[in-house]
């Protein structure tokens, strides 16, 4: 069987709410957008993911299907296709309010080589649930988390830090915003976040820190890189195509230097946060 990516998480519809006023609806959702970013990057992937038997729905299944995302289990797992509205600032920074009901029929994942799993997806039950059951059960393949904190529908409580704490645990690689770090750990600095994470189990910890760029924390210290200078459309996925570039650029030497792994990401990033909503690049146009 030829290597494959496994990602795990929702897709949804965005309602994207622009600053002169206008409304757009596009496909979305972190899974969904990782998994198109690796699919536009040549890479096969999968898709464990719910959305609904419904015009949304509809809507998100085309898009997977263009770029080539196959789907790992039967989608149809909520009467609804879920959504998130987003407000664009002046600064093209995007603040969400969520419609999401999140469920996963069972997955079929035989030997991928790397297992990614997101977002609201890994901590809001009662997909969360099936979400860590998958991680117990799999064996061989490298997992990598992207923590990206959605307060507005799941809190920042105790609980949650504790859900996200136990995906950590559970997987290789973590990916965090420096806004995931305060939200959860208000008050520490970045590093120290960083370092709580990284002493749960992974062996690697990578935080993005928007146009200041990107750092790597392993047990050999921290790497950090510049991000590239871009007009901002806005930042919608964003993070999404940061963490399918890490995976395309681990796919063939898991040992590849952090900086350089790191370089390739905020430049992948940076060509998705030029271009409006969930548009990640394609491998030719990243050189």
């Amino acid at each position: 069987m030829n290597p494959y990516a496994l990602v795990v998480g929702e897709s949804l519809v965005d309602v994207v709410l622009e600053p002169d006023g206008s409304r757009t609806e596009r496909p979305g959702g972190s899974a969904a957008n990782v998994a198109v970013a690796l699919a536009r990057l040549g890479r096969p992937v999968r898709l464990a993911t719910s959305f609904a038997d419904d015009e949304r729905g509809r809507t998100v299944a085309a898009h997977l299907e263009r770029d080539g995302v196959v789907l790992a289990t039967d989608p149809y797992a909520v009467a609804r296709t879920s959504s998130a509205q987003a407000t664009i600032a002046g600064d093209g920074s995007a603040s969400y309010v969520f419609d999401l009901d999140w469920r996963l029929n069972p997955v079929g994942a035989e030997h991928p080589r790397f297992v990614h799993v997101c977002s609201i997806g890994a901590v809001l039950e009662p997909g969360a649930d099936d979400v860590l059951a998958l991680l117990g059960r799999l064996r061989g393949p490298t997992i990598t988390y992207d923590i990206n904190a959605r307060p507005a529908i799941t809190g920042t409580g105790p609980e949650v830090v504790d859900r996200v704490e136990q995906v950590v645990a559970a997987s290789h690689l973590v990916k965090a915003s420096d806004e995931d770090l305060e939200a959860l750990y208000p008050g520490r600095s970045l590093r120290d976040a960083a370092a709580h994470l990284l002493g749960l189990g992974p062996r690697a910890v990578a935080v993005t820190r928007g146009g200041d760029g990107a750092t790597w924390l392993d047990a050999d210290g921290l790497r950090e890189v510049a991000a590239p200078r871009v007009e901002v459309a806005d930042t919608i996925a964003a993070g999404d195509t940061f963490s399918a570039a890490i995976l395309d650029a681990l796919w063939d030497d898991a040992d590849r230097d952090p900086a350089e792994v790191l370089a390739h990401a905020v430049r992948a990033a940076a060509v998705t946060v030029s271009r409006p909503g969930a548009d990640p690049p394609y491998r030719h146009e990243l050189g």
